[in-house]
């Protein structure tokens, strides 16, 4: 059994490629929670992004299939990915991964839009002022929403969504900000906002959260506000003592110990 990189009670962060991981056990995980890289060269200290787009599918395929193995049959897929992409050439990303996920089992229950608002993210224009060769960039990113075998729960556990929260989550355009680069000292992440919609929308309190690209640790810092059992595996070393630090710090972990002090 491989030691985590950190452990406090059951939110456990791993430094390990997920692809050779073999100590999470199959069928164990209500909800992955993931951004996986983007292959738009964004600069990883350990992961190459801007592999081929045919080899890029190739390893979505391989991790894809290894998260279907690991979730529980009634267990869900919440996957931040873009729409489609223009740097090294036009892909359109979100249909290509769908496509590849549907082919291995999983089951499609729906799309969420992330209206972030980034138009800065733009770019090329392509033919500037012509129809000659135009560009047309979407602003937005997309969560895919898979599930295994079933989508009904097996068991039925207790919620802590609200009215507001599950009237408003359940439209399928959310408008909120991207995170700060320099905030988290990470490349490329995703807004606490994001896994906390997911989280409270599609599990319950104590299901297992999986965040096999775990990043900045977001996912996890969200888990342990969140009361969910959280697993997070990195193959950044650097990035795991970064997300080591958020969930002990924003996941106000500290003020759990000194809680369960008082209450003793």
């Amino acid at each position: 059994m491989r030691e985590p990189y950190f452990r406090y009670n059951d939110i456990l962060i791993y430094n390990d490629d997920f692809l050779l991981v073999d100590y999470i056990e199959k069928k164990s995980i209500d909800l992955i929670v993931t951004s996986p890289p983007y292959n738009v060269d964004i600069h990883y200290s350990s992961f190459r992004d801007d592999i081929p787009y045919e080899i890029y599918l190739e390893f979505t395929e391989k991790w894809l299939r290894k998260a279907k193995d690991l979730l529980k049959d009634d267990g869900r897929l919440c996957l931040n990915i873009p729409l489609d992409k223009n740097k090294g050439g036009q892909q359109s990303v979100y249909a290509d991964i769908v496509s590849i996920a549907k082919k291995i089992g999983f089951k499609y229950h729906s799309s969420i839009i992330w209206n972030e608002q980034n138009i800065s993210r733009r770019t090329a224009w392509g033919s500037w002022l012509s129809a000659r060769a135009p560009y047309v960039i979407a602003p937005v990113e997309m969560i895919a929403v898979l599930y295994k075998r079933r989508w009904r729960k097996k068991n039925i556990g207790k919620s802590d969504i609200s009215k507001e929260e599950f009237i408003e989550w359940t439209n399928g355009v959310w408008t909120f900000s991207g995170e700060s680069k320099k905030r988290v000292n990470h490349p490329a992440p995703f807004p606490i906002e994001l896994p906390k919609r997911c989280i409270k929308l599609f599990s319950f309190i104590n299901d297992t959260v999986l965040d096999p690209f775990l990043g900045s640790g977001t996912t996890l810092v969200a888990c342990a506000l969140l009361n969910r059992k959280g697993i997070g595996v990195e193959i950044d070393k650097v990035y795991c003592e970064i997300a080591k630090r958020r969930v002990i710090e924003e996941g106000k972990i500290y003020q759990k110990r000194i809680d369960e002090v008082v209450d003793i």
